[in-house]
This record gives structure tokens, C-alpha cells and sequence, in this order.
């Protein structure tokens, strides 16, 4: 079945050269120039992506990714954002957005991260088809089937991109973990260099479980395990 893109931007011109490079590379692509209609499509139309600048007129695009997250509305979201908008993406990856894209940019690098996200979009319906059975780290349980992880038996609140990045730290118990394997493993492409998208999540992770249970390994990455009391 073809996927469908849904493309969010004010600019005509980025607009139409996203539509014209996705529905070359075989995708269904549909369009809104604003805000509330993106919120609209996004229901109506269900994509399987959202490609979202964040400046949007009627509502701006960090309101339109909070708000479908909190309808429970788990599509993977691309943002576009300015050069220089360090603050807004990590907002924006904290609202529970999947990627970021900073412009300007290529078509040819906008396709293969679209491509990559559906791959790994794909992977995860296919591994969660199959039954998988509950992690316990210490205070820490997970249930994959039921996208539910408990701390201390108090419910977790996690983004999609949250929830997968802890379950893989949780099946490499007390491995260590580059970031790059992270990168590949969670992301599942090339950031050319840019890690800074694990280390935001992984601050947020620690914000709402036990901050030792994911230990900084300088100069390597992260591994998560239960913490030795006696440390």
C-alpha cells in the first residue's frame, strides 16, 4: 500500500517542491499551509508521516506536535526548522517529534530520512506483532505489548521516540552503547556527526526514571543497569 506524507508549510514554494520530490519516490502526499488545517488532515487523513515547519500561521508547529501527541496520536513527525533554532528543536523533540530537518535542504536528504523513518516505522508493527515479554531492572518494569513502563509501580509517561530508546537500553542491559549504535538502532540512519538528538532524549529519560540507571560513559555512550546501592 502506498504511504501517505502529510507536508506542513506556509512557504508555496517548499511545499511544492516536497510534494513533487515524495510523490516522485512513489508516495501520496497531501498539503496545509497552516496549522489548523494540518490538525485537521492529521485526523482526516491519518499519514503515515508529518513532515511540520514550525513556523505555521493560525497555530504555530510546537503546538500542533503537542497537540496530536496528547490525542494520543502516534505518527512520526519531521520538523523543519531554521538554522539556528537550537531551542525549538529540542522543544520540539521533547513534544514528542521523531526528527529534525534544519533548512535549507536537499530534497534528495528530506526522501531518505522519509524513507528511513517508515523503515523503522515498519520494523516496529512487525516486532510488536510478535509477543514480547516483560523487562524488570530493578524498580523498573517494561511491557512492550502494552507500550507501558512502570517506575517504582507508577506509570511512565514517554514519547514513542522515548519508549523505544529505553526498551533497546533495557534488552543491552548493562551494555555499553555508542551513540552512533543508538543513532542506527532508534533512528535508524546517519545523522552525519550529529548525536545531539540521543543526548536530549536520554536527559529526558533520566528526568522521569532513576537518573543512575543510565550511566555516561565518557568518551563511549551510554548503558543502562540497575545502580549497586553500595556505589
Amino acid at each position: 500500500m502506498t504511504k501517505k506524507i502529510l507536508v506542513v508549510d506556509d512557504e508555496h514554494s517548499i511545499v511544492t517542491l516536497l510534494q513533487f520530490n515524495l510523490e516522485q519516490a512513489g508516495y501520496t502526499v497531501v498539503t496545509a499551509l497552516d496549522g489548523k488545517t494540518a490538525l485537521y488532515l492529521a485526523d482526516k487523513e491519518n499519514p503515515d508521516l508529518i513532515i511540520l515547519d514550525l513556523m505555521l500561521p493560525e497555530i504555530d508547529g510546537l503546538e500542533v506536535c503537542k497537540t496530536l501527541r496528547n490525542r494520543n496520536n502516534l505518527t512520526p513527525i519531521m520538523m523543519l526548522t531554521a538554522k539556528d533554532d537550537e531551542l525549538d528543536k529540542i522543544l520540539g523533540l521533547e513534544l514528542g517529534a521523531d526528527d529534525y530537518l534544519t533548512k535549507p535542504f536537499s530534497p534528495r536528504e528530506v526522501v531518505a530520512r522519509v524513507k528511513a523513518i517508515l523503515r523503522r516505522t515498519d520494523q516496529n508493527k512487525g516486532e510488536n506483532a510478535r509477543p514480547a515479554q516483560k523487562i524488570a531492572i530493578g524498580d523498573l518494569v517494561i511491557n512492550p505489548e502494552q507500550f507501558e513502563v512502570r517506575f517504582k509501580d507508577k506509570i511512565v509517561e514517554l514519547t514513542p521516540k522515548e519508549f523505544e530508546l529505553l526498551l533497546y537500553l533495557a534488552r543491552h542491559k548493562g551494555r555499553v552503547l555508542t551513540r552512533e549504535q543508538l543513532l542506527n538502532a532508534i533512528w535508524n540512519y546517519d545523522y552525519i556527526g550529529d548525536t545531539r538528538i540521543v543526548d536530549v532524549h536520554i536527559s529526558h529519560l533520566r528526568d522521569k526514571i532513576e537518573p543512575s540507571m543510565i550511566k555516561t560513559i565518557r568518551g563511549l555512550g551510554y548503558k543502562l543497569d540497575w545502580p549497586d546501592r553500595d556505589e
